[in-house]
């Protein structure tokens, strides 16, 4: 697959053929939301928490008699339906985190690229660099590709200008070839490769 490089101020750099291995698949959305569904219960803090009876600060005695009152039997004024008491199989802190096979992580990612290049929805450029970290002159250069919500992926530098006036944009991401993932790449309208990281992806596939 052959795609046409361009500069970031939109001048024509050439072309660059595209392995059909990696921008070719067919994209299967059972794949991709395996790794999407992986990412993000990676990324889940787990950090909800209720308290059962045994951790409430509350007496332990007995609330009154067992017999002759005429009122259900009970003991601890922690257990679940008393006001106050513990919680009854609430969360605990724990891991979301589940196992996913690195042949079909490996996939994910192909299955990604592909989807954006079957959609027209990849661009090529030559590198993302930048003489000054200026945020206006970025937006004019991104007006000019038509980008307003895009991942842009650099080498394994990124170019610290560049990613300085990237930051400033909103719905524009900016990692280098070692943090691309499959949620990034859907999220995002867009997405722009620089020629390194399109080297690097051929080789981290071969």
């Amino acid at each position: 697959m052959d795609i046409k490089i361009t500069t970031l101020a939109g001048a024509d750099a050439g072309k660059v053929t595209l392995s059909d291995e990696i921008f070719g698949l067919d994209p299967r959305e059972d794949i991709l939301q395996r790794v999407v569904r992986w990412q993000l219960a990676k990324r889940q803090q787990g950090t909800h928490k209720a308290k059962g009876r045994s951790e409430i600060a509350r007496t332990g005695a007995k609330m009154y008699k067992q017999k002759g009152t005429g009122r259900a039997r009970h003991h601890s004024a922690r257990a679940p339906q008393f006001r106050g008491g513990g919680k009854a199989h609430g969360p605990v802190v724990r891991s979301h985190e589940h196992d996913l096979p690195k042949k079909v992580r490996a996939l994910g990612l192909k299955h990604a690229l592909s989807a954006k290049a079957k959609a027209s929805s990849l661009i090529v450029v030559d590198d993302l660099m930048l003489t000054d970290a200026k945020t206006k002159a970025l937006v004019a250069n991104f007006a000019g590709l038509g980008l307003t919500n895009a991942l842009m992926i650099g080498g394994a530098e990124l170019d610290q200008n560049f990613k300085r006036a990237a930051s400033n944009i909103p719905n524009i991401d900016v990692l280098p070839i070692q943090g691309i993932n499959v949620y990034d790449i859907l999220r995002r309208g867009t997405l722009v490769l620089s020629k390194a990281a399109v080297e690097a992806l051929e080789e981290r596939f071969k």
